[in-house]
């Protein structure tokens, strides 16, 4: 059977590998596969059979991804109109490919992040994604829950929210601590801001400074009184972006028609998936960053305070993100920058298009 290497992360795989994880779900016989070209780190194919397309996602990034992701996936398709790969079909076992699997609808549509579509799209059709994408994040809001929480693979339900300090954590142990109990969601933002420049200065102390913490500092007690403003929990995906969904037209219009890579999801202040979509569109035009709010909050009024939580909910964005970066050798901006310079530009830009 041949065998080809899709990608350095899942390694050789053979035809007769994947045609057994197709018979797995009786998903009919092997016709083609080929590698995502964007995303997810290699971790996905394209996989087309008789019976379909689908996409078989292997080699989990922590022990829970899969029954993290597979629980929004399911209460996002039963409590909501936005558009998910259901069914979520996940093979624990690693008899097939060395490392469990899951196949699961290919999504019908573009992804706009991806240059070659991005480039067909002009200004208007620009403007209308943006706004789909608010008003479908706002969708995805509706599914609340009494507390936050993230996903407990122990029970496959929602449990408490793991310890903001992630100093001993390794990528595959993620969301396997112990539960934080007794501890104010606005205190677990703040504390999980600041572990994560913590480690980003372990990284390197010349790109995260004394002095970016102490900034940081500031702005969060600034707007603490903001942050502790009472909500309703919701699912929040942590990593709402273009990248992440496919959009289609429907009727003349721009929709969103997939979302996915939910594994990040846990509930707690929706405002907070909000950062990386606007920093995105900040880079690219700030009007559309201005239509995505102006969606987002024409379909979910916000509470007082918004502007100020904003504030802490970018900076959070910022350091889960500038930690991944520092870890990994990563950075396109200049080499004097150090946090507080990439972040403030950001907060700068934002201020203008936040919704009066």
């Amino acid at each position: 059977m041949p065998t080809r290497l899709y990608s350095e992360r899942l390694g050789p795989i053979s035809d007769r590998q994947l045609q057994a994880a197709l018979d797995r779900f009786d998903l009919g016989r092997l016709i083609a596969a080929e590698p995502v070209p964007h995303g997810h780190f290699g971790q996905n194919l394209f996989v087309r059979s008789t019976a379909g397309e689908h996409v078989l996602r292997g080699n989990p990034s922590f022990a829970a991804q899969f029954g993290a992701e597979g629980f929004a996936v399911r209460l996002l398709s039963e409590r909501t109109r936005v558009p998910v790969p259901t069914p979520y079909r996940i093979d624990p076992a690693t008899g097939v490919f060395g490392w469990s699997y899951v196949i699961m609808p290919r999504m019908p549509g573009l992804q706009p992040s991806a240059p070659e579509v991005r480039g067909r799209l002009d200004a208007a059709a620009r403007q209308e994604i943006a706004r789909a994408l608010g008003g479908n994040l706002a969708e995805m809001h509706s599914v609340t829950s009494d507390s936050p929480g993230r996903f407990d693979a122990r029970t496959g339900e929602l449990g408490p929210l793991e310890p903001a300090d992630e100093s001993a954590w390794t990528p595959r142990s993620r969301f396997t601590g112990p539960p934080v109990t007794g501890v104010p969601y606005a205190r677990w933002v703040s504390d999980r801001i600041k572990s994560r420049l913590t480690l980003a200065c372990g990284h390197n102390r010349t790109a995260t400074t004394a002095g970016d913490l102490a900034w940081v500092r500031a702005l969060l007690t600034e707007g603490a009184e903001a942050l502790a403003e009472p909500f309703r929990p919701c699912l929040v995906m942590e990593d709402y972006k273009e990248g992440n969904l496919v959009v289609a037209q429907d009727g003349g219009r721009w929709r969103v028609s997939g979302v996915f890579d939910l594994a990040e999801s846990y509930f707690g202040d929706g405002e907070a998936d909000l950062a990386r979509t606007v920093c995105s569109y900040l880079d690219e035009d700030p009007d559309l960053a201005r239509a995505f709010l102006d969606a987002y909050v024409t379909a979910h009024p916000p509470r007082a305070g918004f502007a100020e939580r904003t504030t802490a909910y970018l900076l959070l964005d910022r350091a889960l993100l500038w930690e991944f970066f520092q870890r990994n050798g990563l950075s396109w901006w200049p080499e004097s920058w150090t946090f507080r310079a990439w972040a403030e530009r950001y907060l700068s830009l934002m201020e203008p298009v936040l919704p009066a």
